[in-house]
């Protein structure tokens, strides 16, 4: 099931979408006008939908997915958290081509996509990351913009009971970052600044009572079930980022 914010992106893509297929000329012209056939939708950390739609030309037109993240970062240079693509004719939800998969992973890594689910092709929100695997990561890179985190996370978080999180296939750095606080229902996202401080790569095996402790997650057995729950694919020799942080003032 889609969260509220992964919902206003696909409602706003898909009456997009819909427009195109309302163009000024009979339907039947409409085979035609393949110049725009695509529209796409982006929400921002500040919680703005940006629309757009792909312009096709036969010299390399932009996709929707790389016009809208233009649209977006003329309002402003916030990252975008969830985008989609819908095709017109009732096409529905397009996975990103190559090239924009590239686009996003260097420039909005943080980003969810939303793609057509394996099972029904129901819409499902995946990381960036998923859809290039094994994608280069830079060993000594900053930390990343923002860094996600479910709602449940926040409280413990900015009582600075929680200091550490676990990440797989997520690479993290250390320096200064924002931490984005999700809930299913929210229409938004909330925020504090934050500071990674160390990061270290161990084997999930080697997972120790310290990172239960600064994941305030009670018990090692406790903290490997909940990263289970994050990730049920994870092995006990797979390996993990455990990044400590404080928040900022």
């Amino acid at each position: 099931m889609l969260w509220r914010t992964d919902a206003m992106v696909l409602d706003a893509a898909t009456e997009i979408a819909a427009r195109l297929d309302d163009a000024p000329h009979d339907h039947a012209a409409r085979t035609d006008d393949t110049t725009h056939t695509v529209a796409a939708a982006a929400i921002d950390l500040s919680g703005r939908v940006h629309v757009a739609t792909n312009v096709f030309h036969f010299t390399g037109g932009p996709c929707a997915e790389l016009a809208v993240l233009g649209a977006a970062r003329a309002v402003s240079d916030d990252p975008v958290m969830t985008i989609v693509a819908v095709g017109d004719r009732g096409r529905g939800v397009l996975a990103p081509c190559g090239r924009c998969r590239q686009v996003l992973l260097d420039l909005q890594p943080q980003a969810l996509v939303l793609v057509p689910g394996q099972a029904d092709g129901a819409p499902e929100a995946v990381p960036v990351r998923s859809l290039l695997p094994r994608a280069y990561a830079w060993p000594d890179a900053p930390a990343p913009r923002v860094v996600r985190f479910n709602g449940r996370y926040r409280d413990a978080v900015l009582a600075g009971r929680k200091t550490a999180t676990i990440r797989y296939d997520d690479p993290q750095g250390t320096g200064p970052t924002t931490f984005v606080f999700e809930d299913e229902r929210a229409e938004g996202f909330t925020t504090t600044p934050a500071l990674v401080t160390s990061v270290v790569r161990k084997r999930v095996a080697d997972i120790d009572a310290d990172d239960a402790r600064d994941e305030d997650a009670g018990t090692v057995a406790d903290l490997r079930a909940g990263l289970l729950g994050h990730y049920p694919q994870l092995r006990d020799e797979d390996e993990v980022d455990v990044a400590r942080f404080s928040v900022r003032p």
